[in-house]
């Protein structure tokens, strides 16, 4: 495999290089090192700038105005756009725009209209309310809220933990139980408008990532229309599942970023940082931490550019995709650490981006599956998926 790449792609990753360090950078300098926002008139500024680059709406498919670009390109961007303090989570500040939820791509034309075409134009946001309380690994089979029909309308009962934005949400892909079968068939999905009454966003989850965007959900006798219902009723798992291991690559590919930068400060330090009559960089200790450093970066990114690549040309790919998150969020984690422990005291201090980095990567091992699941899943497809 070639792993270098195309001319147009090492025109784009420059372009995106050089808008991180031109323009995030020196935004980035004058925030609070915990911020996951710009100013508003920062965040118009760049939104039109990178519309007026092609790059807006990344994740949007072509047919619905997005740029259209292959997996390996969005990839190789999602390192680049994270080299920044606030890239784990928050890359660019949101300036290359986002696609939606991508399940509402599989909507009626009405949904459409409704969420996602206003979704794409940055009018709407939505939240994806999966996860509950009971279990977070094995979604499906956790899932207590339940949904009974009640003529034209379903009453939805039940609650949800962990979900991402829905205190800020105009509308939620809320899961539902509405079979009997306690697995991932009997599950609905419906398009919930958040000011609908019986639903209430209980309180904010304060985790370890610098902008607490989790939120526990309740609902109570919330009654919704039919036409709420996404895709079909029953096989609503079917659809949180779909475009899975797609998106865990360029999840993984976002780990790299924090790394790669992490790499880049370690060395620096080491060059010029004195300690007992030596630079760090001439001590063996020293050196085998930025050895080991950029072993993880190359191997996670080997990973994540094989998986990338095979999606691209239409092979299978779901274990390398499993293999290119759990690689890259251990590997990153491990970098960051590393480095930190290179520039000692001030690496543990908020004066740098290492410790954001350090809180926020230890959440990749989980979010988007952890680690375990991705063992499970590659191991299903070695071993031939003969076993629960």
């Amino acid at each position: 495999m070639d792993f270098r790449p195309t001319q147009e792609q090492q025109l784009i990753i420059e372009t995106v290089r050089r808008y991180v360090r031109e323009e995030i950078e020196p935004l980035e300098a004058g925030l609070d090192p915990d911020a996951g926002e710009l100013d508003p008139a920062d965040q118009a500024r760049l939104v039109a700038m990178t519309k007026q680059m092609g790059f807006y709406g990344l994740d949007i498919p072509e047919e619905f105005g997005g740029p259209g670009l292959d997996t390996t390109t969005r990839a190789l961007m999602a390192i680049e756009m994270s080299q920044h303090r606030a890239g784990l989570y928050n890359p660019c500040y949101g300036t290359f725009g986002g696609a939606g939820l991508a399940q509402l791509y599989e909507a009626t034309d009405a949904q459409k209209e409704r969420y996602l075409y206003p979704a794409l134009r940055g009018e709407k946001k939505g939240c994806f309310a999966l996860t509950e309380p009971s279990g977070g690994s094995d979604p499906a089979r956790a899932i207590k809220t339940r949904a009974h029909q009640d003529g034209d309308e379903w009453i939805i009962n039940g609650s949800k933990l962990y979900i991402s934005g829905a205190d800020k949400a105009d509308f939620a892909l809320v899961f539902a139980r509405t079979g009997d079968d306690p697995g991932r068939n009997g599950v609905t999905a419906f398009i919930v408008d958040t000011d609908t009454p019986g639903f209430h966003v209980e309180r904010v989850v304060h985790t370890l990532r610098s902008t607490h965007y989790a939120t526990e959900l309740s609902f109570t006798e919330m009654r919704v229309s039919h036409d709420s219902v996404l895709g079909e009723v029953n096989r609503g798992f079917a659809i949180a599942n779909d475009r899975l291991s797609r998106q865990r690559i360029p999840y993984a590919a976002g780990c790299l970023g924090p790394a790669i930068k992490a790499q880049e400060m370690a060395v620096e330090w080491a060059k010029n940082r004195e300690a007992f009559g030596s630079t760090l960089a001439e001590k063996q200790a020293v050196q085998w931490m930025i050895v080991d450093n950029e072993i993880d970066i190359r191997h996670a990114r080997w990973c994540v550019l094989e998986a990338a690549q095979r999606a691209d040309r239409g092979e299978r790919f779901r274990t390398e995709a499993a293999m290119a998150k759990l690689v890259a969020s251990e590997a990153a984690g491990r970098v960051v650490d590393r480095a930190m422990q290179i520039h000692g005291g001030i690496g543990m201090t908020k004066d740098l981006p290492l410790e954001r980095w350090y809180r926020e990567l230890r959440i990749r091992r989980v979010g988007e599956g952890p680690s375990e699941v991705q063992r499970l899943i590659m191991a299903r497809e070695i071993l031939g998926g003969s076993f629960k």
